[in-house]
């Protein structure tokens, strides 16, 4: 992203100017560079270094600062004359000698794992990446958002036996992935100690880091790598009569037993799991998921680590969540440009194309950015929002309202024994918001009015907020969910834990 920039005039610097922000130093740390022209003859120059920047390589945000008195300016046509259109990036390739030794890896493991990143998913991988998966039978395990890359539904998905692949595997191709803490940073105890962990990245400075193995990393575009790794590795296949692919099954089976009975929990107030399969069958029933004309944002902390693993995805590209740094507040921002995306950019409005755009929004994260609901209604962006509302961050303090009424007054008090300061107020009414802003809003309590308010909110021509009350209490210690198949709709999932302290901020940690 070239993200332009308007700022005060230069000769009001440091003289407490309107607005004044040396934005520059702000956004240093955030992007590829930061630049402010010295002069108005240099704004093309560095527009065109932004670009070339933000483009090649590993893709990412410049930005471009703009003094008012230089937009004002009169530029000379010269400066012109030296620019040129820039060519696609360069697309690097592994040394033969290079793939050769990872095909002989994967060749003589005994527990070899494929991870499919959101990087393979930027770089349309899908094609190659399926092929190599087809061809070899190796397990994979794709992140959150590298989820579609290869389908869901696909025999060899391993992410409803997440904990187990990842202690047992021994030899581990990463394909555009970071080992951040969404991967466990590669390292053990969720980890084999003794795995060789392989990384495809088209950024070296990936190459080693954390768990990754340097002498093993290649530096290149996993299209290019992966059609080199398949032709290397020829006819051969991986045995599925392993030990690994059998503690694999064991561990599939056992998981997603525990996943049927998370959904089938029907008490009242809803649980996560319950809401969120009431949720995904009638998406389902909508729009089957091979059609691949559903994009889910998501973003918050039970919402998100939950909800990313319920909802299968056979195409890529079709899912968003707070990634790398587990930002709150971006959601909404993410579905208006998700409906830019496909809707208006690329399809256009009513095109055979269209897709809808699901954003699933704990009730803390929706807080964050809960406003942009009128940008989404201002411009027509029929985005279906649900709001997860447990009355709280992680979690609400009771379900009772005489309780919460007599934990509220303590607080106003001062008195112990009053709500958490993670607390939120008991069933807000955030569907008001979407009314009040030309949209429409549904409060919820029962599956039945779930599926109805969803059912009702999918065909809408305006945005959204369906305000899900579910449970305020802790969510179980582990958290499965089943495998999605054709007949059943029914979907993978990887296993999550959450550890919990009354002095400290829960921790997460993704099994």
């Amino acid at each position: 992203m070239l993200l332009l920039a308007g700022s005060i005039e230069t000769h009001l610097t440091t003289k407490g100017a309107f607005q004044e922000l040396d934005a520059v130093s702000l956004l240093t740390p955030h992007t590829k560079v930061a630049v402010r022209p010295a002069s108005i003859d240099l704004i093309p120059a560095h527009i065109e270094t932004a670009y070339r920047t933000s483009y090649f390589g590993k893709p990412g945000p410049t930005f471009v600062d703009l003094p008012g008195d230089l937009l004002e300016g009169s530029l000379s046509t010269s400066v012109f004359s030296r620019l040129v259109t820039l060519p696609p990036p360069p697309i690097p390739a592994a040394h033969p000698e290079a793939i050769h030794r990872i095909a002989t890896l994967i060749q003589t493991s005994t527990s070899p794992l494929v991870i499919i990143g959101k990087g393979a998913a930027y770089a349309h991988a899908e094609s190659a990446i399926r092929s190599l998966i087809n061809s070899t039978h190796l397990p994979f395990l794709p992140t959150p958002m590298g989820k579609g890359v290869v389908a869901d539904s696909h025999p060899c998905n391993t992410s409803s036996a997440r904990s187990t692949a990842l202690l047992r595997a021994d030899v581990v191709l990463v394909l555009g992935a970071r080992l951040n803490w969404i991967l466990h940073y590669g390292e053990s105890p969720k980890w084999n100690p003794s795995a060789r962990i392989i990384q495809v990245d088209i950024s070296a400075e990936e190459l080693g880091r954390n768990g990754g193995d340097p002498s093993l990393g290649v530096v290149g575009d996993v299209n290019l790598v992966v059609n080199q790794l398949i032709q290397e590795l020829g006819p051969w296949q991986y045995d599925q009569n392993t030990d690994f692919v059998r503690q694999l099954g064991q561990a599939k089976q056992k998981n997603e037993a525990k996943a049927l009975l998370a959904a089938l929990d029907s008490k009242i107030p809803m649980t996560y799991h319950h809401a969120f399969d009431v949720i995904k069958r009638t998406l389902h029933s909508l729009s089957p998921p091979e059609g691949g004309q559903l994009v889910y944002v998501s973003e918050g902390s039970n919402t998100m680590d939950i909800s990313r693993s319920i909802f299968p995805l056979e195409q890529p590209r079709l899912r968003l969540d707070a990634g790398t740094y587990a930002t709150m507040g971006l959601g909404l921002a993410y579905a208006i440009s998700a409906h830019l995306a496909y809707n208006t950019l690329h399809e256009g409005r009513g095109g055979s194309g269209r897709k809808k755009i699901i954003a699933f929004e704990g009730d803390s994260a929706f807080g964050f950015s809960a406003m942009e609901v009128e940008t989404m209604a201002r411009y027509g962006m029929d985005v279906l929002i649900f709001v997860i509302n447990n009355g709280g961050i992680y979690h609400g303090d009771t379900d009772d309202l005489a309780d919460w009424r007599r934990r509220q007054r303590k607080t106003i008090q001062g008195q112990p024994g009053g709500l958490r300061s993670t607390s939120l107020g008991r069933e807000v009414r955030y569907e008001k918001l979407a009314e009040a802003c030309g949209g429409l809003g549904f409060f919820v309590r029962t599956p039945k009015e779930l599926e109805t308010a969803t059912r009702e909110a999918f065909v809408a021509d305006v945005p959204c907020v369906v305000n899900v009350i579910i449970e305020a209490g802790k969510p179980p210690e582990t958290v499965m969910h089943l495998p999605f198949t054709r007949s059943s709709l029914i979907t993978p999932v990887q296993m999550f834990s959450w550890q919990a302290s009354p002095k400290t901020s829960r921790k997460r940690a993704m099994l």
